[in-house]
C-alpha cells in the first residue's frame, strides 16, 4: 500500500509535469489499455509512472521513456534502487521514489515485469548499409578483436533479457539506447560490481553506439516476450546485476 509520503511524491511530479508535454508522451496504444477501477490496486498507486511509461509500461512517443514491460523484475528492482540512492541520476526518478520504502519499489517492479503490452511503433532513423552491418555484428557477434561479447550473449537470443536482472533490449528507441551507453561511457551511469556494462561500453565507439542503436531500432517484435533463465546460459564476464 502507498503510504501518505508515497502519495505526496507522485501528487509533486504531475505538478511538475504540464499537460502539453503530457499528451506529447502519451502512447498511441494507451486509448486500448485498460487503466484501473478501483484506487486501492497496484495499477492506481502507479500512476506516477505510466505518465511516462505508459499505462502497462509499454513506452511513450518520446524517445527517452523506454520500454519497461516484461523485463525481469529484478532489473527494474534494481534501477528504482538506484534512482532512490542517487547512484542513478535522472531528476524526476529521484524524485519520484526517493520516498517510497523498498517493499514497495519491489511491489512496483513485479507489477510491470507482469505486463506484456503490444510493442510501440517502431522508430526508425535514417542509415547508411554500412553502419546497419556493423550494428548486426555487434549484436548477433560481437568483435572478438575489441574484447566486445555479442548483446544477444547477455540480453537473449530473442533480446527479451536475461533473469534475474539483464534487461530486454527489444522495442527500445534508437535515442535511448544511444544516451544510455553513453553515459556508461562517461561514467554518469553505473550497475552493481561487476559492472560488466561499462566494461563493454568503453570499448565501443561513438559509431558502434550508433550502429547498435540502429539496427536494434528496426527488429520486429519477438513472438515470445518472456526473459530468459540465466541457468540456461553461460555469461561472457561476470556481472553484478545478476546478483539480485
Amino acid at each position: 500500500m502507498l503510504n501518505r509520503q508515497g502519495w505526496l511524491c507522485l501528487a509533486g511530479l504531475v505538478l511538475l509535469v504540464s499537460p502539453a508535454s503530457l499528451l506529447a508522451q502519451r502512447s498511441l496504444a494507451d486509448d486500448a489499455l485498460p487503466t484501473f477501477t478501483t484506487i486501492d490496486s497496484i495499477e492506481a498507486r502507479v500512476q506516477g509512472c505510466v505518465t511516462c511509461h505508459g499505462q502497462r509500461g509499454q513506452g511513450t512517443n518520446n524517445g527517452y521513456y523506454p520500454r519497461i514491460a516484461g523485463k525481469p523484475a529484478g532489473y527494474l528492482y534494481n534501477q528504482l534502487l538506484a534512482f532512490k540512492n542517487g547512484t542513478r541520476k535522472y531528476p524526476p526518478m529521484n524524485y519520484l521514489v526517493a520516498y517510497l520504502p523498498e517493499p514497495y519499489l519491489r511491489e512496483i517492479a513485479e507489477h510491470f515485469a507482469k505486463q506484456h503490452p503490444p510493442f510501440a511503433i517502431r522508430d526508425i532513423t535514417p542509415a547508411e548499409p554500412a553502419v546497419l552491418t556493423r550494428g548486426r555484428a555487434l549484436v548477433l557477434h560481437g568483435d572478438a578483436d575489441k574484447g566486445i561479447p555479442a548483446c544477444v550473449d547477455c540480453h537473449g537470443e530473442r533480446l527479451t533479457g536475461m533473469e534475474p536482472g539483464i534487461p530486454g533490449l527489444a522495442g527500445l528507441r534508437p535515442a535511448y539506447i544511444v544516451a544510455q551507453l553513453t553515459r556508461w561511457q562517461v561514467g554518469d551511469r553505473h550497475a552493481i560490481e561487476p559492472d560488466c556494462m561499462k566494461r563493454i561500453a568503453i570499448r565501443l565507439s561513438d559509431e558502434d553506439v550508433s550502429a547498435v542503436a540502429a539496427w536494434l531500432s528496426r527488429q520486429p517484435a519477438p513472438k515470445n516476450l518472456a526473459p530468459e533463465s540465466s541457468n540456461l546460459i553461460r555469461m561472457p564476464f561476470a556481472c553484478g546485476s545478476q546478483r539480485t
